[in-house]
This record gives C-alpha cells, sequence and structure tokens, in this order.
C-alpha cells in the first residue's frame, strides 16, 4: 500500500491550533514542511507542563528522527528563525543540518519589508487590514516584483548579496524618503548583517523540492503543516483582509515543490467556536460579554503579537467552504474545553442577505450579512481529563456530532486542553493514529 502522506491546515482564520495537531501527527512521519506564510504565523505546542512557541520552525522538531523543511513557499525572516533555534536549543531541543532543512528558493524578509509593513499599515488610517508588521506582505509583493527580491541562497554568493542590497537599499530609501519622509538605512549596516545571518544559516540550507520528491519516490511519508487559516488565502480568503501567500491544501504543491497527488491525506483544523485577529469581515462575532468569556477562557491572544483575538460562535457555512476547497478528509476539532460553562451554544449554518438565503459563500462578501442560528444545549463540567469520545459530557458529544453533520466529514481528533496528552482520537482515519 503508498505511503499516506498527511497535509494539516486551518479553516478558519488561523489560530485553530495547528501546533498541537502537527505534534501529534509527526511522530509518525518522516519529514514535516512548512509550505506557506511567515513569521507572522504562531504555532504552539506543550509539553510536559513547558510552552513551546514557534513562528517559522516546523513543530516536528520535538520529535528525533524527523526532518523539519522550510520550503519555498515560505518567506524567512532570519533574525526570528536563528532566534528560535538558539531558544530551542537551549531548552534542550538539538536543531541543526541533521533535522532542519531550508529552501535555497525561500525568500528573505530583510529589516526595510518590516519597515515598509510598519509605514504602510500606519498610513492607511482606519483602513488598516490588522497586519502583523513583521514585513510579510511586502516581501511577498518584493517576490511577485522579482527585480528588488533576495532569496535564500542569495545569502550563501556574498558578492552577489553585496550587489543586491546595495541596489535594492538605494531604491528602498528613495521610496521611503518620498512616501513617508523616513530616514534613510545604512546599506553597509544592512549588508553585514544579512551575511552574518547566511553565514549561520548556510548548514542548514539546501533544494528542498529536490529532497521532497526524492522522499517520494523512496516512500517516506511527509507531513505539509499550512500556516493562517484559509479565510486568510490571498485568493480565496476574505480579501483584502488577508495574509499574503496561499494558506490551503490548494498551495501545498507550489510552496514545497511538489506533485499534487503528494498533498495526502488532507485533515483541517477548526475550532469549537471562531475567532479572527486584525481587521475584516466576521458574521458570528460576540462582541459582548459571551465574546469576552470565549477569549479569556480560550487564553485568544494572538502567539505573535499578543493582541486580543475577536471571538464568536463557529461558522459552518464558512468552515463547509474552507473544507470544500481543500478537499479536507477529515477535521481535528480543538478547544473544545473552552465552551464548558454555557447554557447554550450556537452555531451558524448559514448566512441570510436581504432577507434573502445566500446559497454560496463569497469571501470577499461577507459583511452586512445576517446569521441563521442553531442552538445546542451547553455543558457545566470541565473536559480537561476526557481522554475518549464516551468521557465527554452527553451534550458535548451532541455538539461534535452536529459539526460532523454540518460539515459532512469525521471529526478524527478532538482537542480538550493545551498539554501534548489533552487529545480524544474520535473517527480518524489518518494511518498511525487509528
Amino acid at each position: 500500500m503508498p505511503v499516506q502522506n498527511v497535509t494539516v491546515i486551518g479553516l478558519q482564520w488561523g489560530d485553530e491550533g495547528k501546533g498541537k495537531v502537527v505534534d501529534s501527527l509527526a511522530r509518525n512521519c518522516r519529514y514535516v514542511v512548512r509550505f506557506c506564510g511567515g513569521a507572522n504565523a504562531g504555532h504552539s505546542v506543550n509539553i510536559a507542563g513547558e510552552r513551546f512557541a514557534m513562528h517559522l520552525m516546523p513543530c516536528g522538531i520535538f520529535h528525533a528522527g524527523v526532518i523539519n523543511v522550510i520550503a519555498n513557499g515560505v518567506v524567512v525572516d532570519p533574525a526570528v528563525l536563528l532566534g528560535e533555534i538558539e531558544e530551542l536549543t537551549r531548552r534542550g531541543v538539538p536543531v541543526g543540518p541533521a533535522n532542519l532543512r531550508i529552501s535555497l528558493a525561500a525568500h528573505v524578509v530583510m529589516p526595510y519589508h518590516r519597515q515598509a509593513d510598519s509605514l504602510e499599515e500606519q498610513s492607511r488610517g482606519a483602513g488598516k487590514i490588522g497586519t502583523t508588521t513583521r514585513g510579510i506582505g511586502p516581501c511577498y509583493s518584493d517576490k511577485a516584483g522579482r527585480f528588488l527580491a533576495i532569496r535564500v541562497g542569495d545569502l550563501l554568493d556574498d558578492s552577489l548579496l553585496a550587489e543586491k542590497v546595495k541596489r535594492i537599499i538605494e531604491v528602498k530609501n528613495r521610496t521611503f524618503s518620498a512616501l513617508y519622509g523616513s530616514a534613510a538605512m545604512d546599506a553597509g549596516q544592512v549588508l553585514a548583517e544579512t551575511r552574518e545571518f547566511g553565514r549561520k544559516l548556510a548548514p542548514m540550507v539546501c533544494n528542498t523540492g529536490a529532497l521532497l520528491r526524492r522522499a517520494i519516490a523512496d516512500g517516506e511519508r511527509i507531513m505539509f503543516e499550512g500556516g493562517q487559516g484559509t479565510m486568510l488565502d490571498i485568493d480565496h480568503g476574505t480579501y483584502p483582509f488577508v495574509t499574503s501567500s496561499l494558506v490551503s491544501a490548494c498551495g501545498v504543491p507550489g510552496g514545497a515543490g511538489v506533485p499534487p497527488k503528494a498533498v495526502g491525506q488532507v485533515v483541517g483544523l477548526v475550532k469549537a467556536y471562531t475567532t479572527r485577529v486584525g481587521a475584516g469581515p466576521f458574521p458570528t462575532e460576540q462582541d459582548n460579554a459571551i465574546g469576552s468569556c470565549i477569549r479569556e477562557r480560550g487564553r485568544e491572544y494572538g502567539t505573535t503579537t499578543g493582541r486580543p483575538r475577536r471571538c464568536g460562535w463557529l461558522d459552518a457555512f464558512a468552515v463547509r467552504y474552507a473544507v470544500e476547497l481543500s478537499g479536507v478528509d477529515e477535521l481535528a476539532l480543538s478547544l473544545l474545553d473552552v465552551l464548558s460553562g454555557f447554557d447554550e451554544l450556537k452555531i451558524c449554518t448559514g448566512y441570510r442577505r436581504g432577507g434573502k438565503a445566500v446559497e454560496l459563500l463569497d469571501p470577499a462578501r461577507m459583511d452586512g450579512v445576517e446569521c441563521v442560528y442553531e442552538t445546542l444545549p451547553g455543558w457545566s463540567g470541565e473536559l480537561d481529563n476526557c481522554r475518549s469520545f464516551g468521557d465527554l459530557p452527553a451534550e458535548a458529544r451532541r455538539y461534535v456530532d452536529r459539526i460532523e453533520h454540518l460539515l459532512s466529514r469525521p471529526v478524527g481528533i478532538i482537542s480538550v486542553g493545551p498539554q501534548r496528552d489533552q487529545i480524544i482520537i474520535h473517527n480518524t482515519k489518518v494511518v498511525g493514529l487509528s
């Protein structure tokens, strides 16, 4: 039987708990691959009471024998990545060429990208997108523009890097001065810093696309780890309030350099409720005591930014769109424990606009819709110690069953707390879990 690869993606606006699920599945994989996004993503893993927060590092790093890959679709901030490597090493997690590979073709987030992100966001005033100001969007813009871009492979060629940095800094300084009146950057300082980054990362840099294609040919199992969530996808999300890369399963082949059939089993992460960071439409948002209660119980503050997340009821109508887009095979339901204590729970099953039912969801036209809610009974008991579906209160089981029905997909994994072992294996067909 052919090896079964696994792709893990978020089905909402990010922050669905992908880190924990990737960590759970990674022990049965040879490779764990980040294929999109950058340091604007925040994946956390809790092990034996210790919390690890990663922004660029794939979450397979905690398993011996797993090779973690930062693929060509990621934009790499070397300062952030080296900081993560140093922190993990300090805490006893080995990181080096044996278990981390970085694509030659991945683009580099430079200091001027972070500056551009901050300046552009400030200039938008009330029209802010809600960017993390980590330089992700400007870096992807330069990637598409081609002539002002630096890739990881360029860091290994001193003469080429010097020529590029000098030319690019001249352009950026003129641009920032004209648009924002900002002070000029020192090309020599930027070059020296970037060269040092290249020296430190060089042992881990390689052609990751070729590495993964060879792994496929050899029958080695690969997991593709998504960043952000489907509703933030540059093409298929709530544009323009989105991120700058393809974050659904559709982005795996291009973002990792593998054939489409390598995507394998698609596991879609969905929170038991909905959250969003930054601006943009959010039909089920509860800007009230309910939303505040969810935020505090769920510790809903950004891993990357620390910003409080907007919170609301589960939007099954939007999640179903994300499920269909990526061809999700099964669901992983996270943070079910957060909903303990509510007398009743609501799930949005559809939208109305002008009194008429919305037949097909258009993520770019979610403002002004009226949610159609279904109400289910809540439960009072905490779920922290539940380890099987039968351990859950009857009302919690009913809530899970209803999600399966509304999304027409089985719930394979249920998370009932932040720790590694606070997980219930339910209707999964993922090899190694069932």
